[in-house]
């Protein structure tokens, strides 16, 4: 299996919004699959309700990757998420993102830090996991 992206991921998870959440979710993350943001770790389980409760906000958006690298089972990246919400406010997001690949090239862990680049402060813990 070729190893997912972030791109990849979140144009899955949270701009094709036909596409079931556990098919989603599953693509593209491991069984065992951890995430800390800006300090806050969460489970799969914390993270499937985290992109559900982002799904209801979320009308369109897009990823662009500023730095990418694999390195056998490590990723690492910078990116820049751009959201529009349903209530027409746009968010633009920097993510600095290490990570690592379960040997079946979904993502097992990710740990990340985000700023919000331009946006309501409101928007500011859009990432966060609550």
């Amino acid at each position: 299996m070729t190893p997912t992206d972030i791109t990849r991921a979140l144009d899955d998870l949270l701009f094709t919004p036909g596409l079931d959440l556990a098919e989603a979710i599953d693509r593209h993350f491991a069984p065992d699959y951890r995430q800390r943001t800006d300090g806050v770790w969460s489970d799969r389980a914390g993270f499937a309700q985290h992109m559900t409760r982002l799904r209801a906000l979320v009308r369109s958006g897009h990823v662009e990757v500023h730095d990418e690298l694999r390195d056998g089972l490590r990723y690492a990246d910078r990116h820049t998420v751009t959201i529009t919400q349903h209530n027409g406010r746009t968010s633009r997001t920097e993510v600095y993102l290490f990570g690592q690949y379960a040997p079946d090239g979904r993502f097992q862990r990710i740990e990340e830090t985000t700023l919000l680049v331009d946006g309501d402060a409101d928007d500011k813990d859009l990432g966060l996991i609550t």
